[in-house]
């Protein structure tokens, strides 16, 4: 039987709602909206009567979602999302050379994400970018959340435990000690972790740093325990420059080095962490529709890897 509340609920009316969690009041969610407060209260109110359970607590300082809220905002971000992409296709449908795509991507893997942007942007150039770099739990949360349509990343050994992740491996690619091309180590043959433990080393946040675990285990297998940072910072830019500038030392995917040209400042140490190997690819979010602009970006994304591969060295 056909629940007559799917007929009164308006897509307005969920549109609404997600505007005033996002805003935590009715009074700052009113001006976002184009309407008064009180016309907002009623919709919210009119909602709470169709529906028979409370969306928001009202306190003091605003409205907070209440459980029965979460759970429809949850559905909302989903039914905006589906109709985004259908919307999305029917411009794809009337004009296949234009559309737009949302990308994420860690920052080791922005010169590879650029290099396959450009390629597709040469070739359909009313195709448009939408560029939001984090780390790879970062990304997988905004796939979940539909913020990004496809992310370029880093793979876990055990990925298949995401359960509503699907990823598509491009190339496999280990960690590297890495160094500006002045530093004096980037001479030296016979190198190992233990003669590296009392250099100054330049790594990220260990709570936050995807590449945490894979670095730790790979100073275990050597019998060592990761060394004291002398720097600690997650930006990828400011690790560049300050290896450019001094003697220190930091850990990073190989590719970064590689593609989509040899990396002016920065040099790979002679050292190799096998145990660091994993797979580097494309993750989205399962069960969501591939537009035909995600489809092309997946198939320029293959490409560049096997051109990638293609060149990498022994």
């Amino acid at each position: 039987m056909e629940d007559l509340r799917l007929r009164r609920l308006k897509l307005r009316d969920l549109h609404i709602l997600d505007t005033v969690a996002e805003a935590g009041s009715m009074a700052k969610a009113a001006p976002r909206l184009g309407m008064s407060q009180p016309a907002v209260s009623r919709v919210v109110a009119e909602m709470e009567r169709l529906l028979g359970v409370p969306l928001f607590d009202r306190t003091s300082t605003g409205v907070e979602l209440t459980r029965f809220g979460r759970a429809l905002r949850r559905r909302t971000i989903s039914v905006t999302d589906e109709l985004k992409q259908g919307l999305g296709e029917l411009t794809s449908l009337a004009d296949p050379t234009q559309g737009e795509i949302v990308i994420g991507t860690t920052e080791p893997m922005t010169a590879l994400t650029a290099s396959i942007i450009q390629n597709i942007s040469e070739a359909y150039p009313k195709i448009s970018f939408v560029i939001s770099a984090d780390d790879t739990l970062g990304l997988h949360e905004r796939l979940r959340q539909r913020a990004i349509d496809i992310a370029v990343t880093r793979m876990a050994a055990d990925f298949d435990r995401y359960e509503d992740l699907a990823g598509e491996a491009l190339f496999e690619d280990e960690l590297a000690v890495i160094a500006g091309k002045h530093n004096p180590l980037v001479r030296r043959r016979n190198i190992t972790l233990q003669s590296l433990m009392n250099e100054r080393w330049l790594l990220g946040k260990p709570v936050t740093s995807f590449l945490r675990p894979f670095i730790e285990e790979a100073f275990r297998a050597e019998g060592l325990s990761v060394p004291a940072a002398t720097v600690t910072c997650g930006s990828y830019a400011m690790q560049v420059n300050m290896l450019a500038a001094g003697p220190f030392l930091t850990i990073l995917p190989r590719a970064t080095l590689r593609y989509p040209a040899p990396h002016p400042t920065l040099v790979p140490l002679r050292v190799r962490m096998p145990t660091t190997r994993r797979p580097v690819g494309l993750v989205r979010l399962k069960h969501r529709h591939v537009s035909p602009t995600v489809g092309l970006f997946c198939r320029v994304a293959r490409e560049a890897a096997a051109k990638m591969r293609g060149r990498a060295p022994t």
